[in-house]
């Protein structure tokens, strides 16, 4: 223990002392599993990217084929292509919830 640790009150030296073992804890864990990489990080915006390009693709090839087998006043292509939009929206964001509760759950057990 250091001259500055003494002077500490003991209910401060011990919250000090379980929040420096709680980082040497997690920096063991990170150097035991390998840090995520830009690799990682690129495969999950790609992840993201495809989930919501290929729903706005299909509805938009939807939209086209109903539009030529079924013309009408309104353009299927520009309603099904915006379905598909936000349905890739939901599915990229249901993705993204689920990885930053997957990085959550991960840091609150490595506190305990």
């Amino acid at each position: 223990m250091n001259d500055e640790q003494e002077s500490l009150p003991p209910d401060q030296r011990t919250r000090l002392d379980s929040e420096l073992s709680r980082k040497i804890a997690r920096k063991l864990r990170v150097q035991r599993e390998g840090k995520l990489g830009v690799w990682s990080g690129l495969g999950m915006f790609g992840l993201v990217g495809w989930s919501v390009a290929v729903p706005t693709t299909i509805g938009a090839l939807l939209g086209m084929w109903w539009d030529h087998r079924h013309p009408g006043p309104h353009s299927w292509t520009l309603a099904l292509l915006v379905a598909g939009l936000v349905i890739g929206c939901v599915n990229a964001w249901h993705w993204i919830a689920q990885e930053d509760k997957a990085m959550h759950d991960q840091s609150e057990n490595d506190d305990e």
